[in-house]
């Protein structure tokens, strides 16, 4: 072969191991959300959600993080914070049915601030 071939057969082959299949908008911003509520930053989960044009509670149910929804993971990362300003968001009838309350107190977290402002909201 000559240089020329071979310079293209490698830029072909380099070229194919950098090609990534994009996830879509909404993986994205589950990714986001969910890095946000692990490190207990509430200041850039506001603003995720107002760049991204969406209010929590409409995408709530639809978001999970590790297998658990974003209140859940926020007790298991200990971000108080961020759970408790999820907690303010959703409706009272959806932090009532949820079952977060039982989930904390099976996984040891019934100590939670999270926990102490869902029961204060929902009335439970």
């Amino acid at each position: 072969m000559n240089f020329k071939t071979t310079l293209i057969a490698s830029t072909l082959i380099s070229s194919s191991f950098l090609v990534t299949i994009p996830a879509s908008a909404n993986e994205q911003l589950a990714a986001s959300l969910c890095d946000y509520v692990a490190a207990d930053d509430k200041k850039r989960l506001r603003k995720k959600l107002k760049e991204s044009r969406v209010k929590l509670r409409n995408i709530f149910s639809g978001v999970t993080c590790s297998g658990n929804n974003l209140l859940r993971h926020a007790m298991k990362n200990n971000a108080d914070g961020t759970g408790k300003f999820i907690v303010k968001k959703l409706p009272k009838s959806d932090l009532a049915a949820g079952g977060d309350v039982d989930w904390a107190a099976e996984n040891g977290h019934s100590d939670s601030p999270i926990v102490a402002g869902i029961k204060a909201r929902a009335g439970i």
